[in-house]
């Protein structure tokens, strides 16, 4: 792919971002069909973090963060920055530095399928990250690559503009074409819960709320006393 950055990105709407980002991870991935969600191996640096955004991707040169400080000259407040490497890597390709400017900026968090270092400093900086490694090992800025360009992230396709959302159970990943129908299931599904809660609380079994019960005589499981069992 010849290297470029895309500067005129079509976003959604802040407000659909915003009420997409009121979800968590797994109300998401399972409102989507149980799809979007990046690989496990993707895990917040400090605990409690929660981000989401829209996202500016990057894909880089393995060992080479020269395109995620070119991300920051396309970022607009709000924005989430997703990274991946053109081979696997786990140097650390962001620290410090680079957080404080994103966050001057107004960026909302950094989600890297390489490595980070400075954790620490990340987590008194409250600046969220989510990556595959935490690496001490240094970078260079020596080879071109792409903003704003679709990538794969962790076994998952994002493109600009698509809406990120993390927290402490991964990464997920919904398109911009489906944000309005995946805020609808994941409010319903939202308010289906509340209703299982209750039930739960009021000490009704799953194996009932859920239909589980027949489920299990339908693949020839029987209750017997111990009794019978012995016997």
């Amino acid at each position: 792919m010849k290297p470029v950055i895309v500067t005129d990105v079509r976003r959604p709407n802040k407000d659909l971002v915003e009420q997409i980002g009121s979800y968590s991870v797994a109300t998401l991935h399972e409102a989507m069909g149980r799809s979007g969600l990046m690989f496990p191996y993707m895990r917040p640096i400090y605990p409690g973090a929660k981000a989401f955004g829209a996202a500016v991707t990057v894909l880089s040169h393995p060992g080479d963060n020269l395109m995620i400080h070119a991300s920051l000259d396309v970022c607009e407040p709000g924005d989430i920055v997703v990274v991946t490497t053109t081979s696997p890597s786990t140097d650390g390709m962001f620290g410090e530095l680079l957080a404080t400017s994103m966050k001057a900026h107004g960026v909302t968090g950094l989600i890297t399928e390489a490595g980070v270092r400075d954790v620490e400093e990340l987590a008194a900086l409250q600046f969220p990250v989510w990556s595959r490694a935490i690496s001490a090992q240094g970078t260079v800025k020596a080879t071109p690559g792409c903003v704003n360009v679709p990538i794969v992230c962790a076994g998952v396709t994002v493109r600009p503009g698509d809406i990120i959302v993390a927290d402490a159970d991964g990464v997920v990943c919904v398109p911009q074409e489906r944000a309005t129908e995946i805020a609808l299931l994941a409010q319903a599904r939202i308010e289906k819960e509340e209703r299982t809660r209750t039930r739960l609380q009021s000490r009704e079994l799953g194996l009932d709320i859920y239909g589980l019960r027949e489920k299990l005589k339908a693949m020839g499981v029987i209750w017997v006393s111990q009794s019978e069992w012995e016997g």
